[in-house]
């Protein structure tokens, strides 16, 4: 691998699963968060355009760093590139990413 790291980060947010790339994933000064620094995204071409991947830059244009909810990521690669982000629906996506299961807790029902 060369020298910069990239990271491939997978998580669920309203519903849809994103994949973004990152050079910079760390357990960050929020308990409980993921740090996310430097997005990566493909080079812009004129001729061809791929919507998925615009639709990410869009909703993180301007954003240097966002914390993700420990619970929503699915998973964190360390790959050798970046490749296109995406986004696409959890219940529509090919049935790899699943809600990871929380225990809900609910004093009412304690047993004493």
């Amino acid at each position: 691998m060369g020298g910069e790291h990239v990271y491939r980060v997978t998580f669920v947010n309203q519903g849809k699963v994103y994949e973004i790339y990152a050079r910079s994933v760390s357990q960050g000064g929020i308990l409980g968060f993921i740090e996310v620094e430097e997005l990566i995204f493909g080079e812009r071409s004129k001729l061809i355009v791929d919507s998925t991947e615009e639709a990410v830059r869009t909703e993180f244009e301007g954003v240097s760093r966002f914390y993700l909810p420990i619970h929503s990521v699915v998973r964190i690669d360390h790959v050798e590139k970046a490749g296109p982000g995406r986004i696409r629906d959890r219940e529509n996506g090919d049935g790899s990413v699943a809600p990871f299961p929380v225990p809900l807790y609910d004093p009412r029902k304690e047993e004493t």
